[in-house]
């Protein structure tokens, strides 16, 4: 680049700030001035909707008028240009100041997308787009409770996503016949809706909006070209992206058909000394609307300005990402429309997952993949498509569960990328731990992978973790991208520090604002130590859907309530209370393995009115919702068998009633037999316990499911006392240092030592720890309080369980009956009828 050119910058959003920096750090005597349009610099727009998830508008922040002063960058907020004058090379903004350019850079963007529907012009009829946008939204669904999202596209689920943090009942409306069109192929699509409907975010796919008119329970009604209707609140558009190409058009910049500004391979425009970048540009007909692209484009610029030779020669789309809560992945040719292409898929019914494979006609490459709840072999199948990889023998093993285990592992070479949106590669990390970056944030902030949309944080993490271990250095075990410290670590500095909240140890120990992985775990973290209600305004925004509710989610979005029975034994008298809750509300009921009574097909706002009447006759929760202690299985015991050695049921209720509410990594299940004829099975649990003719064996770290494990003999012959002692003990070191969601039984396969070690510091106190632990535990059991009973007693957590913000009633359009063994939806002939006879009990502030 010629010194002294003055390169002026129209936009500052995530790519223009990006082409900014590049820049500056390919040529730092530049001459940048950057014209901004809103009122601050550029912000993350991938993770907006984390400002409802208790993040701050703060932490989105990519730039600061601070760093752009010391970078040298003259910045102008609040400019919106209004006029290009090419001759004399000067853009004029709305409020007539002018800016010379020697290069001129439009990275102006998109602006979303709404259809011309008649009312659409009215109040609480928003869009979905810029930080201005959040705060709309946020005061419109302060006088709402129901809101609908037009478009079922990743921003549109996104926006789904914002609406449903900010309690409100939550619609999506998509005029294709299914959800993600571009990114999944149909199947796909429909599971992604089934599963986000369960989440209680119901979708309305093949719905073309005819008119916003007048609601009749709500403030508007949707009023669809098929004769259906839906009213709403507040409607929320997100039907895609328009570029902004205003100002390419004023000053004759060469256009495409249905806009955008076309570019060539060096981003330049119809004019070689204005370039477009972006969503704003378009590259051989296609408008990329990724951030990825955008730096890619970005760097071209960069490149072409000194005098590189880097060209944009069309980009990857390929994205992973949550989308409330539901993993989905899409590579490559998703539909597959290569000529010739075979596809495998695999479908899970019960776990509800989708996953395809598209591959060449000769079976050698993968050309594209869709994954849909589970989207833990993205990066494998990602690289196998880009670096046009040779597939194994038998490709659907890549997708099939346990076949992949007997693949060899991927090795990726050098060349392969990494992070599409900083471009770097493998080689690139493999350099940067050679110039002496010894840790993942190290790599991070000297590479910038996985610092964009967080796509490919997984597999940065573990290259980087897999080139340190081979070079012999020891790899931290760090949560997430926001704490680098493990579980146990992070439960140290929360017990030492007497941390009490996810805000002071964010602020002390971690950064940014959290996320699905470090919020359900910390929040674990801190009820182990300090046995909060778990649903005080500071705690809850950590908890995951059950926690949140107290309850189990169930597929068809209805929740389940179970009530604690300890070790199995129960009176009439809570017979009857529970036979009759569920009579009254027309619950299906169903006994479970723990010897507990499940009862399904609650609604959200049911959820109260059942647990005061389960409460008022003594019952508790029974935690069957959390990362806790579920149940203590019993048999008769010596009451009753004439077997039995030992009162088994008073020792499970015991056991119960100590460790009810205990928190931990994952679920605990217990049992106690009276005999060795073991009829609870107390050999297959966590926590096993069987009566001998001098005292009780205690078994260890067993448990069932899909890794079932027979529990280890730990001690025999045990007193209670020295019973209920070592249990303590073994609870709170597994509490304190099993990784997140690992079970008793792969926790102690990865002690060194295994059972050996375990019985050496809960027995013999190697560790000198007995007794600390005890004190915990002691803390942990004198504090129990139930956590249903506590929201029953508290006005404010009561309002998360109205279907509706502001009012206490309930949906009548949510309605289930039971139909011989099973629940299915109702007919609307039935919801006439049950919304007759169903009494509907009101929640008021008092109670």
């Amino acid at each position: 680049m010629k010194q002294g050119l003055s390169i002026l910058v129209v936009g500052n959003g995530m790519v223009g700030h990006h082409f900014v920096e590049q820049l500056k750090a390919a040529q730092p005597e530049a001459s940048i001035t950057v014209l901004c349009g809103e009122s601050q610099l550029a912000y993350d727009r991938v993770h907006l909707s984390s400002v409802f998830d208790g993040g701050s508008p703060e932490a989105l922040m990519l730039a600061s008028e601070s760093s752009y002063q010391q970078l040298g960058i003259n910045y102008q907020l609040n400019c919106w240009v209004s006029q290009i004058d090419r001759q004399h090379k000067r853009v004029v903004s709305k409020d007539g100041r002018q800016f010379g350019y020697d290069k001129l850079v439009l990275a102006t963007g998109s602006y979303a997308f709404v259809p011309p529907i008649p009312g659409r012009e009215q109040p609480h009829c928003l869009v979905y787009r810029t930080l201005d946008d959040l705060s709309q939204i946020a005061e419109s669904a302060a006088q709402s409770k129901v809101g609908v999202v037009i478009g079922g596209g990743l921003l549109g689920l996104e926006a789904a996503n914002a609406l449903r943090k900010l309690g409100l009942q939550t619609h999506v409306v998509e005029f294709a016949p299914q959800l993600m069109a571009v990114q999944l192929d149909d199947a796909g699509g429909k599971m992604l809706a089934q599963k986000i409907s369960q989440l209680g975010v119901t979708v309305h796919c093949g719905k073309s909006t005819e008119h916003i008119a007048k609601g009749q329970q709500c403030r508007y009604q949707l009023q669809f070209t098929d004769g259906d209707a839906l009213e709403t609140d507040l409607v929320l558009f997100s039907a895609g992206i328009r570029p902004y190409d205003e100002l390419a058009r004023q000053c004759g910049l060469q256009l495409g058909e249905r806009g955008g500004i076309v570019i060539n391979d060096q981003c330049q425009t119809s004019d070689a000394d204005i370039y477009a970048i972006g969503e704003c540009a378009l590259w051989q007909q296609r408008i990329y609307g990724l951030v990825a692209p955008g730096y890619q484009m970005a760097r071209v610029v960069v490149s072409h300005l000194s005098a590189g030779n880097l060209q944009f020669s069309g980009a990857d789309m390929s994205t992973k990402l949550k989308l409330l809560g539901v993993e989905v992945g899409s590579i490559g040719d998703a539909h597959g429309r290569s000529p010739g292409a075979q596809s495998y898929i695999f479908t899970d019914p019960r776990l509800q997952l989708y996953k395809k494979l598209v591959v060449s006609a000769d079976g050698k490459k993968l050309l594209g993949a869709v994954l849909v709840g589970d989207t833990s072999q993205y990066d494998q199948l990602l690289h196998y498509a880009l670096n046009e990889l040779s597939l194994p023998k038998n490709p659907e093993a890549l997708i099939l569960p346990h076949a992949a285990d007997a693949l060899p592992k991927l090795s990726l070479p050098a060349t392969a990328t990494l992070c599409s949106c900083h471009n770097v590669s493998k080689g690139d990390v493999l350099a940067a731990i050679d110039q002496g970056c010894c840790d993942l944030a190290s790599v991070k902030q000297c590479t910038k992978a996985a610092t964009g949309c967080g796509g490919c944080a997984a597999l940065v993490k573990s290259t980087v973790d897999d080139e340190l271990r081979a070079r012999g250095v020891e790899v931290k075990n760090h949560l997430c991208e926001h704490f680098a410290y493990s579980r146990q670590e992070l439960l140290h500095l929360i017990q030492v520090g007497q941390i009490k909240t996810f805000a002071q140890l964010i602020a002390s120990h971690g950064k940014g604002f959290g996320c699905e992985i470090c919020k359900p775990a910390v929040a674990s973290i801190l009820a182990s130590s300090w046995n909060d209600y778990v649903l005080q305004p500071v705690h809850v925004g950590l908890q995951d859907t059950n926690d949140a509710f107290l309850a189990n989610i169930q597929k068809d979005g209805s929740y389940s309530v179970v009530p604690r029975i300890a070790g199995g034994e129960i009176t009439p008298d809570k017979l009857l209370v529970i036979g009759q809750v569920a009579k009254d509300l027309q619950l299906y009921c169903k006994i479970t393995g723990g010897q507990r009574i499940d009862l399904f097909g609650a609604r959200l706002e049911q959820l109260p009115q059942i647990w005061q009447r389960l409460v008022d006759a003594g019952f508790e929760t029974g935690h069957a919702y959390g990362k806790s202690l579920r149940t203590v299985k019993s048999c008769v015991g010596s009451t009753w068998c004439r077997y039995g050695v030992q009162d088994s049921v008073g020792q499970a209720i015991a056991i119960e009633n100590r460790y009810k509410g205990l928190r931990a990594p994952h679920k605990i299940k217990m049992a106690v037999s009276g005999c060795t004829r073991e009829c609870a099975e107390a050999q297959s649990k966590d926590i096993g316990v069987i009566a001998t003719e001098n005292g009780w064996n205690l078994y260890v770290c067993g448990n069932g499911g899909m890794r079932p494990r027979h529990a280890d003999l730990f001690a025999t012959d045990l007193d209670t006392e020295t019973l209920v002692r070592y249990i303590d003990r073994i609870l709170m070191l597994y509490i304190r240092t099993a990784d997140r969601l690992q079970r008793t039984s792969v926790w102690m396969e990865k002690l060194e030592g295994g059972l050996d070690y375990l019985k050496q510091v809960v027995i013999h106190d190697s560790l000198g720890l007995c007794h600390e632990l005890e004190q915990q535990m002691s803390l942990l059991v004198d504090t129990y309080a139930c956590e249903w009973k506590s929201t029953l007693q508290d006005p404010t957590a009561l309002k998360r369980f109205r279907q509706f913000v502001n009012s206490p009633e309930g949906d009548g359009n949510i309605v289930f009956v039971q139909e011989r063994e099973q629940i299915r939806p109702a007919t609307a002939a039935e919801k006439k009828q049950w919304q007759q006879q169903i009494p509907v009990l009101e929640l008021t502030e008092e109670n």
